[in-house]
């Protein structure tokens, strides 16, 4: 089993729209997908409602008032969809239960400051552990001043930036019905798909 926390201190940062298709991209490589959602809006299992059943089954599960974590057993994958605000020791127990860590940032100074102490958190928390934090910019193209400044940004962290994911409806579009990018037809998501490779060849390696 492998496990994905996808978390950020901010809200409105990208965190379901990551987990929901990350999720999504799972299932549909045929393999046994849990989505834990630790946030009491449980925007992921909202989401969860609204799946088609033609679509590869996901299990749901809401996570957020347990104790300790304890990943749900005989799946391939579990994706946590972590609140906002995560810290202290409810941070460090979930992490130490995952494999990878994706963080989602939008380049902006706001969201940018907000994630520099989460990210020096997840360092102190993470030491000895190599690897297991990735960046993936959202709702930005690689080629703006704001991208540029999240590089920068980064810099001082040692972290990889995964991908940039584009500001589009496509998104809007397959949530709203329960679906992902990757749920067939997928033939109108591919320019999106394509900017998935490198968080998914990330997390697979």
């Amino acid at each position: 089993m492998r496990a994905v926390m996808v978390a950020n201190p901010k809200g409105g940062a990208g965190k379901t729209t990551l987990a929901t298709n990350l999720a999504g991209h799972f299932a549909n490589e045929g393999n046994k997908v849990t989505l834990c959602d630790l946030d009491r809006q449980q925007s992921s299992l909202r989401w969860l409602a609204f799946r088609d059943g033609a679509h590869p089954p996901i299990n749901g599960v809401f996570a957020g008032n347990q104790l300790g974590f304890s990943p749900p057993s005989g799946q391939d994958w579990v994706i946590l969809d972590a609140p906002a605000g995560l810290q202290g020791y409810k941070l460090s127990d979930y992490l130490r239960s995952v494999d990878k860590v994706i963080v989602p940032v939008v380049p902006s100074v706001f969201d940018m400051a907000a994630t520099e102490d989460f990210l020096n958190s997840l360092r102190s928390d993470l030491r000895g552990r190599r690897g297991v934090v990735g960046i993936v910019a959202m709702r930005v193209d690689p080629r703006t001043k704001a991208a540029a400044m999240l590089e920068e940004f980064l810099k001082h962290f040692d972290l990889p930036l995964l991908a940039y994911l584009r500001n589009t409806q496509n998104y809007v579009n397959v949530a709203a019905a329960g679906a992902s990018l990757f749920d067939p037809p997928r033939a109108k998501n591919k320019k999106d798909i394509e900017q998935w490779q490198g968080v998914l060849q990330w997390l697979s390696a």
